[in-house]
């Protein structure tokens, strides 16, 4: 069952696109604190998002430029702004439809429908600056290459790409490797996060992993990277 997330501030016409979302065999998430709605939105698992442009704190477009920066989610724009000017800077900030308010219900449900299979297939891959990681298979392509990761060092760096820039815990990454936190030496963790760091960089990947001191790990860009 396809996943969608819902980034709406009007209760009601979320409600409502949450209901049709729903009676139309959709599973849904909705986002109700529009407080760092980006890093929010990163922490779903979906398959779609459903986003309105004027929001409270980052506005869609903001939103929409940050996602897709991070991110291949196809975004469907659902807005009551209907200039022109609008709809060509969404379209150009990454968003992949626009579909002005009050809607169709049949209309969105088509848009939607055709999104989903516009991008199937594609969900299985990360996307960050010059490179993809196929999470199914682990494997890196980059420059017209490609990179089969070992399991650990393809699971640590999904969980990093993930995390969008954030700090990934020491904890979650070594539930992420070995499903448990416990009896884990510390020196496992890092020997995984060095072999993936030397990978990235023969690779030629221009973000590195950093360590953040007695948290966990997270993505930079190599020029802030220290050696």
């Amino acid at each position: 069952m396809k996943r969608i997330l819902v980034i709406e501030d009007e209760p009601l016409i979320r409600d409502e696109i949450v209901l049709l979302l729903e009676q139309s065999e959709y599973q849904v998430d909705k986002i109700t604190d529009f407080r760092e709605t980006t890093q929010q939105a990163l922490e779903y698992e979906v398959d779609l998002i459903i986003l309105d442009l004027n929001l409270p704190g980052e506005t869609g477009f903001q939103i929409c430029r940050n996602l897709k920066s991070k991110t291949s989610l196809p975004i469907l724009v659902l807005t009551s702004r209907e200039q022109l000017k609008d709809e060509i800077f969404a379209l150009r900030l990454g968003a992949d439809e626009y579909l002005t308010k009050p809607f169709k219900k049949e209309r969105l449900l088509v848009r939607i429908e055709n999104l989903l299979k516009r991008y199937e297939g594609r969900n299985s891959l990360l996307e960050r600056d010059n490179f993809l990681l196929d999470r199914n298979t682990y494997t890196l392509y980059i420059n017209g290459n490609s990179i089969l990761l070992p399991k650990n060092q393809g699971k640590l760096l999904e969980a990093l790409l993930t995390a969008g820039g954030t700090v990934v815990t020491k904890e979650k990454l070594s539930m992420k490797l070995w499903n448990t936190t416990e009896f884990i030496d510390e020196n496992a963790l890092q020997v995984n996060i060095a072999r993936l760091k030397k990978v990235m960089r023969d690779a030629g990947i221009t973000i590195q992993v950093q360590s953040v001191r007695g948290i966990g790990y997270k993505l930079e860009e190599a020029g802030k990277y220290e050696k």
